[in-house]
């Protein structure tokens, strides 16, 4: 009698589960330092939001600060609740303004903290605030 049925040995299939493993043991790591990569840059966009919006509110209201040390969801500021992308501690989100200038500190859900200067963005490890005012 002819055996006509057909399929995979065991050897085929050990083989096709053995490359699906390699290529997610490599894929996966990627995947989350993706995640990771575009919460801090949302926090970063956030926080760049937040200073616009506090210059834009000195603008409107005739040279009016926000004060010294206000947060980023501030109804003068931006508004609303914080995004995923932010830290959900107290002060993770600041936003400082003087006659001079504006500063921002944001601490962003992956623990990472940017501080913004007056000019630019910096990544600040040991930041827990907001920089000094120009």
């Amino acid at each position: 009698m002819k055996n006509t049925t057909q399929g995979f040995t065991l050897i085929e299939l050990l083989i096709v589960i053995a490359i699906i493993g390699i290529l997610a043991a490599v894929l996966i790591p990627n995947l989350l330092n993706a995640r990771k990569a575009a919460n801090n840059t949302a926090a970063q966009s956030y926080l760049r939001n937040a200073v616009t919006a506090a210059e834009s509110y000195r603008s409107s209201n005739n040279g009016t600060v926000v004060g010294a040390s206000v947060a980023c969801n501030d109804a003068n500021v931006l508004g609303g609740s914080l995004p995923a992308s932010i830290s959900t501690d107290a002060n993770s989100c600041l936003v400082g303004q003087n006659a001079n200038g504006t500063v921002g500190y944001v601490k962003s859900s992956n623990g990472d903290k940017y501080q913004f200067n007056g000019s630019t963005t910096v990544l600040n490890a040991s930041a827990t605030g907001l920089p000094s005012l120009p």
